[in-house]
């Protein structure tokens, strides 16, 4: 085991874990669907993080293939033209069509290269960004379970209205509970460092970084209710 890189491996095993965990403790939560929901994206992370670190191999044969041609019409518009300045004898007007052509043939041949070079970056690129979208959408989820946990309603009592959520938890319960949230956001932002970590492109490390800035301010939002709950605990 390298410790100086990311395994999905261990990250797997540690969120079915944790979906374990809460199940045992919160068995009717909404929580525990969430984290049954990172599980299986856990699981296709791993498939598609497979994908992504393996060459997509006809774009790069496809690209090697359009590279030599480029370079052998190189190579003959070169002979040409020392023919043609060894003496061969030609009028003005077919050699400046044939200079005409060669240009927009290399300009051709050098922009398919380009294209097929950058190709299997976008492909990947996609790819990732599809997954690093749900991740995103999946912390919003886990911030949204968290947003009732009001230690206010635990600390004093708070008159209900008809429209309350129902709040049963107890004072350990939810700070445990809000700790299960916490939990969850870290894993979604160690899942999405995996797609830094091999494809080392510039716009998905862009949304990586989104989704680690996100995770940590949504974090630290739960981690204030938890010190809240351990400072009255300890003056209790």
């Amino acid at each position: 085991m390298s410790y100086s890189k990311l395994d999905p491996a261990p990250i797997r095993t540690t969120i079915e874990t944790l979906e374990q965990r809460i199940l045992e403790r919160f068995p009717h939560s909404g929580l525990r669907h969430v984290a049954a929901e990172l599980t299986r994206l856990a699981l296709e992370n791993d498939r598609i993080i497979a994908q992504l670190r393996r060459p997509i191999w006809w774009i790069r044969v496809t690209t090697i293939v359009a590279l030599v041609s480029l370079i052998t019409l190189t190579i003959w518009i070169a002979v040409s033209f020392v023919q043609i300045a060894d003496g061969e004898t030609r009028s003005l007007p077919e050699i400046l069509q044939g200079v005409d052509a060669a240009i927009n043939e290399l300009i051709l041949f050098s922009l398919a290269v380009f294209f097929l070079t950058s190709l299997e970056t976008r492909f990947k690129r996609r790819k990732a960004l599809r997954m690093l979208h749900r991740f995103r959408s999946l912390a919003h989820i886990v911030d949204m379970h968290q947003l009732t946990k009001d230690p206010e309603h635990i600390l004093h009592r708070v008159a209900d209205t008809e429209s309350s959520p129902v709040r049963a938890l107890t004072r350990g319960e939810l700070t445990r509970y809000l700790e299960y949230c916490t939990e969850l956001l870290s894993l979604v932002s160690k899942l999405a460092a995996l797609h830094a970590q091999d494809l080392q492109d510039p716009v998905v490390l862009e949304a990586v970084n989104d989704i680690e800035t996100l995770t940590n301010e949504l974090s630290r939002k739960v981690w204030q209710k938890i010190t809240i709950l351990d400072l009255t605990q300890s003056h209790a």
